[in-house]
């Protein structure tokens, strides 16, 4: 994939114009945050966070550890390391350039390519909706009792008013909706280690890398698909870009500023912080399964973890684990929604109302619930694809990042450049022997 910048004689007069705008906006940015110090900078990667952090995070993360014990925990910490690294890369390829990596991209591939890579971006996108609309309608489910497929037609109804809130309230109250969910995430999926505390030990010896068969590598993939989610790749940087036009009113374009180092500065405390929640939220999960539902029968699926749960540690701690996944889910399929808008629109150059796409790109996940598939295997599976595109994301990410004509002074340096090279070289190994091991 050739993602070199073409030249455009066309546009020598643009640059300089655009990089003017964007360095006063980045100078307004400055004196915002003087006043407000780092806070006014943070929220982005929040947000990027909820999709680390989604029905399909639970059953992966729940499955690995009621199979598996305490063997998986160093995925989930490998993973999250790769996860700030990435992340990291995206929101500073938006603050530098002004454009997020889908437009880079639909500006730089041909367009049979351009249509085939958009093709599997929203295959990624609806395996990544699949899990979230599934695991809100659990959450009703187990909350309510009420049907699936009515659940998750109110957990579609619900992200289309978080959607609507996005498009009349601006992206700060956008952000701060998805902040304050969550919060509530990190409460109802932390609160059974509480009553169920995790044996330490064994939790260490879960760092050491091993598997145990094909089966562990099938759930091993699945949860780093959930962790590392391609869609979250492919938004920061589209979030970090309209952040900053919030606070400043700047236009989209390049940068080379000096002071565009305070947004990479708080662009990394941010990063840090929301992926170290995700993580920490993430790693609970799999140990609440290992210590509390591990030889307990059926507790391979969020339906049976829930009852061992309320079972074992007593009904209040399920109800608080129910509504932990509720919000996960009404959260990242909101975040996921808007993901793909942003796919679409940087790769296809169409952007399709947020409402309109939302109504569309549900039907799939409710005829799959209808049809009655198992939804915890489901939600399984589709971690399974998502990680089949995370290289496709992060391939084409890394190549811009350390380009000196994309990022100019701001190119990754050789210690980043050589650390994403060697996490795409691991997940395509992982995908390929998870291929080999599936067939024989």
């Amino acid at each position: 994939m050739d993602i070199r910048t073409p030249p455009d004689p066309t546009n020598r007069t643009a640059l300089p114009a655009a990089a003017a705008r964007v360095a006063v906006g980045h100078n307004a940015v400055d004196a915002i945050a003087a006043r407000h110090r780092l806070l006014a900078l943070l929220g982005p990667a929040f947000v990027a966070a909820v999709a680390y952090v989604d029905p399909g995070n639970v059953a992966a993360n729940i499955t690995a550890g009621a199979r598996y014990g305490y063997l998986l925990v160093w995925v989930l910490l490998a993973a999250n390391a790769a996860a700030i690294l990435i992340q990291y890369q995206s929101a500073k390829l938006g603050i530098v350039t002004g454009r997020s990596l889908p437009e880079l991209l639909g500006a730089r591939l041909p367009r049979p390519a351009r249509l085939a890579y958009w093709a599997q971006a929203e295959l990624v996108a609806a395996a990544t909706d699949l899990a979230e609309i599934i695991g809100g309608a659990i959450a009703l489910h187990l909350l309510t009792g009420m049907p699936l497929l009515v659940g998750g037609v109110c957990i579609g109804a619900v992200s289309m008013a978080l959607l609507a809130l996005q498009d009349r309230r601006g992206q700060r109250t956008f952000e701060g909706v998805v902040v304050g969910l969550l919060a509530l995430v990190t409460i109802g999926f932390m609160g059974g280690l509480v009553v169920a505390p995790p044996d330490w030990g064994a939790t260490a010896t879960g760092i050491v890398p091993r598997l145990e068969g094909s089966g562990s590598l099938l759930v091993a993939a699945s949860m780093l698909g959930a962790t590392v989610m391609p869609h979250a790749i492919y938004l920061h940087s589209s979030l970090v870009r309209d952040h900053n036009r919030a606070l400043t009113g700047a236009d989209d374009g390049p940068n080379r500023g000096p002071r565009t180092h305070r947004l990479i500065h708080a662009t990394r405390i941010d990063v840090v912080w929301a992926l170290a929640v995700a993580g920490t939220v993430n790693i609970a999960l799999l140990l609440l399964a290992a210590s509390a539902l591990a030889g307990e029968r059926g507790t391979d699926t969020i339906e049976g973890a829930h009852a061992a749960i309320a079972a074992n540690l007593g009904p209040v701690v399920g109800a608080v684990f129910a509504v932990g996944l509720l919000a996960s889910g009404l959260a990242s399929t909101s975040v996921g929604a808007y993901a793909g808008s942003e796919i679409m629109a940087g790769l296809l150059r169409l952007r399709v109302p947020l409402l309109a796409r939302r109504a569309i790109t549900l039907a799939p996940s409710l005829l799959i619930i209808g049809a009655g598939a198992e939804p915890t295997w489901a939600l399984v599976l589709s971690q399974v694809a998502l990680s089949f595109g995370i290289p496709l994301a992060i391939v084409p990410l890394m190549r811009l990042t350390g380009s000196e004509e994309v990022m100019g002074p701001w190119r990754d340096g050789a210690a980043l450049r050589w650390s994403s090279r060697a996490i795409a070289g691991l997940i395509i190994a992982l995908n390929g022997a998870l291929i080999v091991l599936t067939l024989i």
